[in-house]
């Protein structure tokens, strides 16, 4: 495959206002795009953003660059990721474009694109769109030009949407539920769904400003949310991050639960009403206990490499429907074609609701084994992965270990470190075991 000058993993991503998220070039990607997708025949796009003040320059960038190339464009506003994509298909429109940093912090931002099912778009399109960024700029004829139109029920839509993925036969009219949107897309869609659901619903994070996204609140930092449940006396807690992509979930005692968790609770309620096909993807940073939790239970476990690109991978490879990241990204192709963190929290309540039990009961059938995470810096002229020391001390750990724990290293994707993890059964084992690796390749850096 073509190496890639833009297009990471989730889109373009970066500093507001450093090369490539500036004006000029946004607007360059939206025509690049456009041509692009008018050539396979697209008429219509939508646009959505999360609530980064960066948005409004953004969108307007993007919305001149498909209106040169031809494509009329529907602006959603904010809106969450997934339902963006879900809107994408409902509207027969050919792609979907988010303006979102997701989990980051609110200077940076990025472009990610939706093709018309849904899911992300085809390499081989991310890289069309690349090679006509290389060209100059041009315009259609002006009869030609996109026209621009602001869809006002957006939000409704997507929270009735939401809403039909909870079984009608029951409610969380008993529920007092605190919900945490990180003053993100979510802020004025998820605290709606669950009130109209019934419940009882205390917000936090839901006004937004520009620049206080994911700040200290949301599903990357969760004592806020959980001290709130337990002020509250709330049932439990639902956290989103800024795009409303992920969940993490708080339960009456303020205890944190994961991804892992989640989607463990999850798994459990599915094998029980037969809805399960095939197993359950996580990833390589998936914590030990819930693949040994699912075991037994008779539900096959697969790992992808990191990233929610590749949870749908593998699922799609393995005909599965269910999968997530420990960081909060679950997808559940029985609901929707996307990591959707509104529809996995009411997944989770239906779980409660089916089994009459508290979130904190349904947690206990899953043990999380202690995992510990070294992070060590190196200057990436050299792969200290591959020294003699580096891969000894690994296999003596391992050999340590014996089958009660794992070890992992990995470079990191977006710094130069070396990752090293290590799970297993007793804290100050894996602690101890984890700085002996790291020690190893900080010689070897």
């Amino acid at each position: 495959m073509s190496e890639r000058k833009y297009f990471g993993t989730d889109g373009v991503r970066g500093l507001v206002g450093k090369y490539p998220i500036t004006p000029d070039f946004v607007m360059k990607l939206g025509y690049a795009a456009g041509k692009v997708l008018a050539a396979q025949g697209t008429k219509k796009v939508l646009i959505g953003k999360d609530t980064r003040i960066s948005g409004y320059m953004l969108e307007s960038a993007l919305e001149a660059g498909f209106s040169a190339a031809g494509v009329d464009i529907g602006l959603l506003g904010p809106m969450p990721t997934p339902g963006i994509a879900y809107l994408t298909k409902t509207f027969r429109a050919e792609a979907g474009i988010v303006i979102s940093a997701s989990h980051n912090p609110f200077y940076d931002n990025g472009i990610k694109f939706f093709s018309q099912d849904g899911q992300k778009l085809p390499d081989e399109v991310e890289l069309a769109i690349e090679a006509e960024l290389d060209k100059e700029i041009t315009c259609v004829d002006s009869a030609e030009l996109g026209k621009a139109t602001r869809i006002a029920d957006a939000s409704g839509r997507y929270i009735e949407f939401c809403k039909s993925n909870f079984p009608s036969q029951y409610s969380l009219q008993n529920l007092k539920i605190v919900v945490d949107c990180a003053h993100g897309a979510t802020y004025h869609i998820a605290p709606n769904v669950f009130r109209e659901l019934g419940a009882n619903v205390v917000e936090i994070g839901t006004k937004p400003n520009g620049t206080n996204i994911n700040d200290e609140c949301g599903a990357t930092s969760m004592a806020a949310i959980s001290a709130a449940v337990v002020e509250h006396q709330a049932d439990l807690g639902i956290a989103l991050d800024g795009d409303g992509d992920r969940l993490m979930m708080v339960d009456h005692t303020g205890y944190v639960l994961d991804g892992d968790e989640c989607v463990f609770v999850i798994a459990c309620n599915d094998l029980k009403s037969g809805n399960i096909r095939g197993g359950v993807v996580g990833t390589l940073m998936s914590n030990m206990g819930l693949e040994l939790a699912l075991a037994d239970m008779g539900v096959p476990f697969a790992r992808s490499n990191v990233g929610d690109r590749y949870v749908m991978e593998m699922l799609k490879e393995n005909g599965w429907q269910l999968g997530a990241e420990n960081s909060g990204h679950i997808i559940n192709l029985n609901h929707t074609s996307t990591g959707d963190g509104i529809i996995a929290a009411l997944n989770v309540l239906t779980a409660m609701c089916a089994s009459n039990k508290a979130l904190f009961e349904l947690r206990q059938g899953m043990k999380k084994l202690p995992q510990v995470l070294v992070n060590v810096r190196f200057s990436g002229n050299t792969d200290p992965l591959t020294e003699d020391s580096v891969v000894a001390s690994v296999h003596q750990v391992n050999e340590t270990l014996k089958g009660r724990g794992r070890v992992l290293l990995r470079k990191s994707g977006t710094e130069p470190l070396i990752r090293v993890m290590v799970e297993g059964p007793d804290h100050a084992e894996v602690t101890s075991l984890a700085n002996e690796i790291a020690d190893a390749v900080k010689k070897a850096c």
